[in-house]
C-alpha cells in the first residue's frame, strides 16, 4: 500500500477530529511512542509528526496488523522526527498577562491585563484587556473576532479574481490545520493563522478559495493557486516553521 510521510500534517487535509481520535501505543526501535489514530476514505497510509506527537491515518479497512507494519516500516524516519520536534521545544502558552507578548497580523504586541468593564483595545504597540477575571478567554474571543473579519475579506477578494462570489467563511480550533473547503463551496480557517504575518494566511486563504473551483490537488489546482499566490512554495514553507512556533492561548 502507498505511502506518504510529512513533517507536519498536511495543512489542507479534510476536517480533523483532533479531540475524537483515539491513542494507540506502538514500540519503535526499543521505544515506546504513542499516537493518535484516524481512520477514513482514503487509498492509502499518512503518518505526520509535529510539536503534539505522531498521528497516524489509515483506511477505513485497513487491518490493524498492517498499522503496526507500516510504523515499523517507517520506524527510523518517525523517531528522528520525534526527536527533532522535541528539541525544538513546545510553543510558549500566553496565560494572559501584563508583559507577555502576543503576535498579531505580523506585529508582536505586549500584553497589558487591567481590572474593569470587559473590553479589548489595540493601541499603537500594545493589547489593553479590560477583565476582572478570565482575560485570556476574552482576548481569544477578540482575536477571533479580528481574524473572522480580516480573513472574510481576503477570501472575497480572492473569490473575485476568479469571478466567483464571496464565499461563507467559518473559524475553526485547529492547532495542527490551517485550512479547509467543503464541497458546498464553504471555507473553514484556524483563527490561529492571525498570529501569521498576512502574507503567510494570505497563501492559505488563496488555496481554499482555489479548491471553489478544483476540489482536489491535481495540476490546474495548482496553477490556479499559481494565478492567486505566485510565492505559494515559499509560503507553504514557511508557514509550517511559523506554525512550530505560535503561541497557545
Amino acid at each position: 500500500m502507498l505511502s506518504r510521510l510529512v513533517d507536519q500534517l498536511d495543512l489542507f487535509l479534510k476536517p480533523s477530529r483532533d479531540e475524537d481520535e483515539p491513542v494507540r501505543r506502538a514500540v519503535l526501535l526499543g521505544r515506546a511512542v504513542s499516537y493518535r489514530f484516524e481512520r477514513r476514505q482514503r487509498r492509502t497510509f499518512a503518518i505526520a509528526v509535529n510539536h503534539d506527537g505522531l498521528r497516524v491515518l489509515a483506511p477505513m479497512r485497513a487491518p490493524l496488523r498492517e498499522v503496526e507494519a507500516f510504523l515499523q516500516e517507517k520506524a527510523g524516519w518517525i523517531t528522528r522526527k520525534l526527536d527533532e520536534w522535541s528539541a525544538r521545544g513546545r510553543p510558549a502558552r500566553l496565560l494572559g498577562r501584563t508583559g507577555e507578548s502576543l503576535p498579531l497580523f505580523g506585529r508582536t504586541l505586549a500584553l497589558e491585563v487591567v481590572p474593569g468593564k470587559r473590553a479589548v483595545l489595540l493601541q499603537e504597540d500594545r493589547v489593553v484587556v479590560r477583565a476582572d477575571h478570565d482575560a485570556p478567554g476574552l482576548l481569544k474571543e477578540w482575536i477571533r473576532a479580528r481574524a473572522l473579519e480580516t480573513f472574510t475579506a481576503r477570501a472575497a477578494h480572492f473569490a473575485a479574481r476568479i469571478d466567483l462570489p464571496p464565499p461563507p467563511v467559518a473559524l475553526m480550533d485547529a492547532r495542527t490545520r490551517w485550512g479547509s473547503c467543503s464541497a458546498r463551496g464553504r471555507i473553514r480557517l484556524s483563527w490561529r493563522l492571525a498570529h501569521l504575518a498576512p502574507e503567510l494566511s494570505d497563501y492559505v486563504v488563496a488555496h481554499e478559495v482555489a479548491h471553489l473551483r478544483e476540489m482536489n490537488h491535481s495540476r490546474r489546482f495548482w496553477a490556479l493557486v499559481e494565478t492567486l499566490y505566485p510565492a505559494h512554495r515559499a509560503a507553504r514553507q514557511a508557514i509550517r516553521r511559523a506554525g512550530a512556533t505560535l503561541p497557545r492561548l
